[in-house]
């Protein structure tokens, strides 16, 4: 079959097209022909080996697959973080789902990792209540334009999205933000405090680190909360319990991982996502699908904030 190896880590160039032997599943795991593979942000900190869980080579990246199991059932599925860029791929039972009736392949791809972390955002990690102030940066991506669209249906007062460039923020405005912010605003904090009619915002998801990071934490409310899900820019933050304290504020972390043995924690949240798009409640943004040959440019124009929605590969090509 044809896959994409990595046989060092390194940069998109060492993702390279190769012919590999079609993998045996093992007990209580699926073997999936595969028609769309998922791309995530996490895929280039595969690709770099600095992601929190830690690699050996070789391997075959991406971590989710769209398909058809041997009987001809429609599947989408959760590899465990490798496996994904392939022409077939092995997936455990417990992390397999059935696509409905309603439900494009590309679509059910965006709703799993990227859908299930938007939720659980809200949900598990904010406990949003009703009526606060939610911030959603990189609302154009595949996490942030899906939270952005659950926002108002979660109970969210006021959604406030941020996006590095207009035509990401037109987007996000378009998903249902309630107004939209330059991410690279000189004062970030100031910024979202006007968003948000000049209060400060109850919660934040966060994926970027660095100065987005803490411009976030010096927006938040008493009793707000920053859910850190992500660490784009590579910079790691530095947090003083005393400050927390002191303002009473919280910092969450989230890491879909985690959810993984919990079967419920991903059945239940799915079910909702895929009931609420087969109604056209939430429109999962499908970017750009990408030969599978082409998988070094998918992670170039992702990591240069080129691309926007759900970015896919297809094995075929």
């Amino acid at each position: 079959m044809r896959a994409v190896q990595l046989e060092e880590f390194g940069g998109p160039e060492v993702l390279r097209l190769t012919d590999l032997p079609v993998p045996e599943p093992g007990d209580d795991e699926v073997l999936i022909e595969v028609s769309r593979a998922g791309i995530n942000f996490a895929d280039t900190h595969t690709r770099e080996n600095t992601y929190v869980a830690r690699y050996e080579l070789p391997l075959v990246p991406g971590g989710e697959v769209a398909g058809s199991t041997p009987d001809g059932a429609r599947v989408v599925a959760m590899l465990g973080g490798t496996g994904g860029y392939a022409e077939y791929a092995v997936a455990p039972r417990a992390t397999t789902f059935p696509i409905p009736e309603g439900v494009e392949e590309g679509a059910a791809l965006a709703l799993l990792i990227q859908g299930l972390t938007a939720w659980h955002l809200y949900r598990t990690s904010a406990k949003l209540a009703q009526g606060e102030s939610v911030v959603v940066h990189a609302a154009a991506g595949g996490v942030g334009s899906l939270a952005v669209q659950l926002g108002k249906p979660f109970g969210a007062g006021r959604v406030i999205a941020t996006a590095s460039s207009e035509d990401k923020r037109q987007k996000a405005l378009e998903l249902g933000a309630d107004i939209a912010v330059g991410v690279n605003a000189d004062d970030l904090a100031g910024a979202l405090r006007e968003a948000n009619e000049g209060r400060r915002v109850d919660v934040v998801f966060e994926m970027a680190g660095g100065r987005v990071f803490d411009q976030s934490l010096e927006a938040l409310a008493a009793f707000g909360r920053l859910v850190t899900y992500g660490i784009a820019s590579r910079e790691q933050n530095e947090l003083k319990s005393g400050y927390l304290m002191r303002k009473s504020k919280a910092v969450v972390g989230f890491y879909l991982g985690h959810c993984l043995g919990r079967r419920e924690m991903m059945e239940d949240a799915l079910a909702d996502l895929f009931d609420r798009a087969a109604r056209g409640e939430l429109r999962p943004q499908v970017g750009g699908t990408y030969p599978l040959s082409e998988a070094g440019r998918a992670h170039e124009e992702m990591q240069g904030r080129r691309t926007s929605g759900k970015l896919l590969l297809d094995p075929t090509a």
